[in-house]
């Protein structure tokens, strides 16, 4: 006769966005007996069922606000989940961490296994501080403030009320004068709130420097980078990688601008010059749709590999796609993963542009990600660092280039898209370093004015910028750091999309020497293992190099720009 399965930890009914719900869990987590590896092991399993409810409860009212940023009662419930349940769950959580802490201590695990677990809850043990709860809700509620405030921008364009992404069109058209009128447009609308912005921005500097001197760090720098768990590099590789794009990608960035500006023939190259056709060609518009949008993925990772095609079928159910933009939605793309149900959310603002193309295989990327390691017993482990997350979403989009025909039946259009996909990925490296080296200024240079951070900003787009004339556009040209949701949101998370992105360069290559199996298998390989490992072995399970010096990227750049010199224009 056998024994009644025992019951889940987590009851499967629990309102997990109820502190009076939730709390008697973690304290009996926390007065729980621990006697040996194998109770040990149990009470890891359990609190990760429990943090796996948690997390969920915050993601769906995420997801619900930003999808209708102007619904009251989905911004209200958020931001009642802020203010009242987060804060108990962080002291809960710290509780819960120092208990662990001291469990690892007494009762050692194998370290092939627990070995990251145990150094990654000694950090949160090592940083949290009680008084900085309070502070993290501001800056938390301060971020959402954004978020509405870009949701919220409209312009009146050729008689029709059009959302930012919406206006992005635009800026493909053959007509000049088009081009210029709607980048202004767009520009006087962000220009309305530049103002408020910077103050926004200012009201949260001085929060996030009292996190980090309440931790005990000099500034907020060093407190992002252990709180970012940057165990593997330091600010001065931060630097080293600013100073390879400078000296390898900006310039190449720049003759590929001066190639523009001839075949466009202006003279000179302006901002709103960038993305349109310099053969005049009728602007890619690979879709119409969002399920036109879908429909063409599946077709596309059906034919790379049946197990991204079965993953990608999967998100067409259980409500894990919100893709179209509409007024009142907030900015951007992300892929969220629901962790009790483990179930994708994948976000974004699609208007029918090539751009999102990128954007959905992008976020399709993560998706992957998060379902090669779904059935991970330990929710810590399904999260990794965003230096190899980023690797997934970015490997997805350059692997995927040969089987554009998804979305490009004709030939020329193919070969059109592959090529703003290179010149993309090699535009996007300086524009990380620029965001990356301006926030290492801000966040070192406290007291500075709003005059400063502006200069400051416009003499590292000297350094690293495009080639475009800006004369007569100062003022938008010192603000265009505000249009970078992560300064404001999730400061100093940005040069993991440099370094992400050398990572899915390196696997591009691998796939062009060794075919599309082998990178594939790397690829389905290193994210299956999720975050169970320190992040040079998850570059090195793909086969790749942790490593975003200067050689590296010069390797990287003279490839890609070899390839160009071979696509028709």
């Amino acid at each position: 006769m056998t024994s009644p399965a025992a019951a889940p930890f987590v009851p499967a009914d629990l309102d997990a966005a109820d502190w009076a719900s939730v709390s008697p869990l973690f304290e009996a987590l926390l007065q729980r007996e621990v006697d040996g590896p194998d109770a040990f092991g149990r009470w890891l399993a359990d609190r990760s069922e429990l943090d796996a409810a948690c997390g969920e409860a915050h993601a769906v009212l995420y997801i619900a606000m930003t999808r209708r940023t102007d619904d009251k009662a989905a911004a209200d419930a958020y931001t009642r989940f802020v203010r009242e349940v987060e804060p108990e769950l962080r002291k809960a959580s710290f509780t819960l961490d120092r208990r662990q802490a001291e469990l690892h201590g007494r009762i050692p695990l194998d370290p092939d296994r627990y070995a990251v677990l145990e150094r990654d809850v000694r950090n949160e043990v090592a940083l949290f501080r009680e008084e900085n709860i309070p502070v993290e809700t501001e800056l938390t509620l301060l971020a959402q403030k954004y978020e509405e405030t870009m949701g919220a921008m409209t312009v009146e364009f050729e008689g029709e009320e059009r959302t930012l992404p919406q206006m992005a069109r635009y800026t493909e058209k053959t007509d000049r004068a088009l081009r210029e009128s709607a980048w202004r447009a767009v520009a006087a609308r962000r220009m309305q709130e530049a103002d408020n912005l910077d103050a926004l921005f200012e009201s949260m500097l001085p929060l996030r420097q009292k996190v980090a001197h309440n931790a005990g760090f000099a500034d907020y720098r060093d407190y992002a980078f252990r709180a970012r768990r940057r165990f593997d590099y330091s600010p001065d590789d931060c630097a080293a990688f600013h100073e390879a794009c400078a000296t390898v990608v900006t310039p190449l960035c720049r003759r590929l601008d001066a190639q523009r500006r001839t075949a466009l023939g202006v003279d000179p190259l302006r901002p709103w010059d960038l993305a349109v056709d310099v053969q005049g060609r009728d602007p890619l518009r690979p879709f119409e749709g969002a399920e036109a949008l879908v429909d063409a993925c599946a077709a596309l990772f059906n034919c790379m590999d049946p197990d991204l095609g079965a993953m990608f079928e999967s998100l067409r159910e259980g409500d894990c796609l919100d893709l179209e933009t509409r007024k009142g939605k907030a900015p951007g793309g992300y892929q969220y993963m629901r962790d009790r149900s483990r179930k994708p959310f994948i976000f974004m603002n699609a208007a029918g542009m090539h751009h999102d193309v990128r954007t959905m295989i992008h976020e399709a990327g993560h998706a992957f990600h998060s379902l090669l390691c779904a059935d991970e017993p330990l929710v810590h482990y399904r999260h990794t660092g965003a230096e190899f997350a980023e690797v997934a979403s970015m490997s997805m989009e350059l692997l995927t280039m040969d089987r554009w025909s998804a979305f490009y039946p004709d030939t020329e259009d193919e070969a059109r898209a592959v090529r703003e996909q290179l010149e993309g990925v090699v535009s996007v490296l300086p524009w990380v370093a620029q965001v990356d080296a301006f926030q290492h200024w801000v966040y070192t240079n406290p007291g500075h004015t709003r005059e400063q951070r502006h200069a400051h900003w416009v003499a590292l787009d000297e350094r690293l910028g495009r080639g475009v004339s800006w004369e007569g556009l100062a003022r938008e040209r010192a603000r265009t750091w505000q249009r970078q949701l992560h300064i404001f949101t999730l400061p100093f998370y940005y040069i993991e999309y440099g370094i992400a992105q050398l990572g899915a360069l390196q696997l591009w290559l691998r796939a062009r020497t060794e075919g599309d199996g082998a990178a594939l298998r790397a690829y389905k390989h290193a994210l299956s293992i999720g975050g169970a490992k320190p992040l040079p072995e998850l570059f090195g399970a793909a086969g790749l190099d942790f490593d975003f010096g200067p050689d590296n990227v010069a390797r990287l750049a003279d490839e890609v720009e070899r390839t160009l010199e071979s696509l028709p224009a």
